[in-house]
Formats: structure tokens, C-alpha cells, sequence
């Protein structure tokens, strides 16, 4: 299956660890150049950016900051000067915060009111402004792949996370408004939303806790990275031809956190 991602520019948002990276590196294994942003770790990126070039793909590393809003302009900015308009966008980075799951008893009204406007400002209008900041130049090629990672919190829901959630689920929304608002110009939009996936950027998980939300799959087991990688290579390729508004969930979708224990 041909890709038709050689030499094309390729934006991956918060690529210096985990999904992110996994993508980059997956991106450059088919000869793209890719755009790696991140927000304050640029040691890592500068890692992942020699990780994508041994894998035969082009890196360029460029800051962004969803609570920065010019920032995003300027990475993409920055991207098409050094090699022109963002043929693929991958908006993957994403702000956790201070959104946990809550200690037993905090109920959904003792999360501050600020906390819900910096999350979905973050993860939902940076979101919004990464896709502005790019469709011009994709309107302009008549070609563009733009793919949303959200998160199997926004359908099934989680003790705890409504901020993240109900911002992850905007994304879902938003991919649907975008597939008729640039489909006539041969832009693509889709939304993956992983379940639980295993990266190395997560804290150290009890192998009791894996097990029980596997067991929650039909596959038996969570996706890691390069799992979720692999689909967002497809839905930002030439071999993904007209499939947009889209949501595609992996297999850990199914996994919840009410499995564990019970």
C-alpha cells in the first residue's frame, strides 16, 4: 500500500514523548519530513527528532503551547519556512493539568470553574487554532490529512476526568464540522480516540491493573503507541482516500477503570 507520504510535511503536536512520538517516528519510517512540537521538553524532542531521521524520514523541531495561542501560530509558521505548507496535521498534544481521577468523595462540583475553562481552552480552542493555522495552505494544495487524537474517556466516560473528557469529546464535534467545511478541497479530518494505552511516558502501572483492563478488551490486551501510531499514519496518508468525520477507536477502547477490582 502506497502511503504517498514521501517528502510530505507532516505536523505532529506534543511528539517529544509517547503517542505523539510514536507518530513522528512512524511518519518518518515512510520518508516524510515531520514537524515535532513540544512544550517544554526539547531535549526529548531533539530525540525523537534523530529517532524519526535513522528511520529514513526528515525532522524539524519547533515549540508550541496549547495555553499559548501565537505560539501555535508561530510552529506552524516556523514549519512552512522551513519547508513549506503542513501537508498533515496531528493534533495530538494535549493538557493534563491538575485532572485527576478524585480522591473517594470529591464530587464533580469541587472542580474549580478554572480548571474546566484552561482545559478546554487548551485541548479543545488550541485544538481548533493548530487546524486554522493549517488548512489554508492545505486549501491552497487541494490535498490535506488532519487527524484528531482524542481519548476513549470522551464516550465511556471516567471517574473524575469531566474537564479532559468533555473536552476530548469536542474534538468529535469538531471533526465533523471540519470533514464538510474542507472536504471539496480535498481535506480529510478524522478523530482517533484511544482507549488505555501502555506508553513510556506514563507512571509506572501494577501489573495487576494492566491485566484487568486488558482482560476488558476483545483483543485481551491495551494498545501501546506504536499501535495508535499506525492509524494515525493511514488517516493522514494518500491511502486513506475519502474516509473523513470519522471517529476510529483502537481496541482498548473498551477498557474502563470500573474493570479494576471488580
Amino acid at each position: 500500500m502506497d502511503t504517498e507520504l514521501r517528502d510530505r510535511v507532516v505536523l505532529v503536536t506534543g511528539a517529544s514523548t509517547g503517542i505523539g512520538a510514536a507518530t513522528a517516528r512512524a511518519f518518518g519510517r515512510e520518508g516524510a519530513r515531520v514537524a515535532i512540537t513540544y512544550r517544554s521538553s526539547r531535549d526529548k524532542a531533539e530525540k525523537v527528532a534523530a529517532e524519526v531521521e535513522a528511520a529514513g524520514g526528515h525532522a524539524y523541531v519547533a515549540r508550541l503551547d496549547l495555553e499559548d495561542l501565537p505560539s501555535v501560530a508561530r510552529a506552524v509558521e516556523a514549519v512552512a519556512e522551513h519547508w513549506g505548507d503542513v501537508d498533515v496535521l496531528v493534533a495530538n498534544a494535549v493538557r493534563w493539568g491538575g485532572d485527576a481521577p478524585p480522591e473517594p468523595g470529591v464530587r464533580f462540583e469541587d472542580v474549580p470553574l478554572k480548571e474546566w475553562e484552561a482545559m478546554i481552552n487548551a485541548n479543545l480552542v488550541g485544538a481548533a487554532a493548530s487546524v486554522s493555522a493549517v488548512l489554508p495552505g492545505m486549501r491552497a494544495k487541494g490535498w490535506g490529512r488532519i487527524v484528531l487524537i482524542s481519548s476513549g474517556v470522551a464516550e465511556e466516560g471516567l471517574p473524575g476526568p469531566g474537564p479532559y473528557g468533555t473536552a476530548k469529546s469536542g474534538l468529535h464535534g469538531l471533526a465533523r464540522s471540519l470533514a464538510w467545511n474542507g472536504g471539496r478541497d480535498g481535506i480529510l479530518v478524522n478523530v482517533v480516540a484511544p482507549g488505555f494505552t501502555l506508553t513510556e511516558s506514563r507512571p509506572p502501572i501494577p501489573e495487576f491493573v494492566i491485566e484487568a483492563l486488558a482482560a476488558a478488551t476483545p483483543t485481551r490486551r491495551l494498545s501501546d503507541a506504536d499501535d495508535v501510531a499506525r492509524i494515525a499514519v493511514f488517516l493522514g496518508s494518500g491511502a486513506n482516500g475519502n474516509l473523513t468525520g470519522e471517529l476510529i477507536r483502537d481496541g482498548s477502547s473498551a477498557a474502563r477503570a470500573p474493570h479494576i477490582g471488580g
